[in-house]
């Protein structure tokens, strides 16, 4: 069965290679917000990068597990910055 093919703006075109890029997005959270498989993401990625760039891509994330939420034993994949601890009321407190 074809896959169906997703129009996607251009903004979230640069989205979805952003999150490709990123080590901790998996391609499930690609799909959840995108509509586009993992292969479909491949394709993506090949059709607008250098094709140095996608090589070096796909050997970064051929296989590895944190690209799959079904391999991974991560269950929180937000980002949290080293400082997020001593965020209060919007203002960074001072560092002592």
């Amino acid at each position: 069965m074809p896959e169906q093919k997703t129009t996607l703006k251009p903004e979230e075109i640069d989205r979805v290679i952003e999150m490709a890029w990123e080590d901790r997005t998996p391609f499930d959270v690609i799909k959840a917000q995108f509509g586009l498989s993992e292969q479909q993401t491949i394709t993506l990625m090949r059709e607008k990068m250098k094709s140095s760039s996608f090589r070096m891509w796909r050997k970064r994330v051929h296989g590895r597990i944190t690209k799959h939420l079904k391999l991974s034993d991560m269950h929180d994949f937000r980002f949290k910055s080293n400082l997020q601890r001593q965020i209060t009321a919007n203002k960074i407190s001072k560092r002592t």
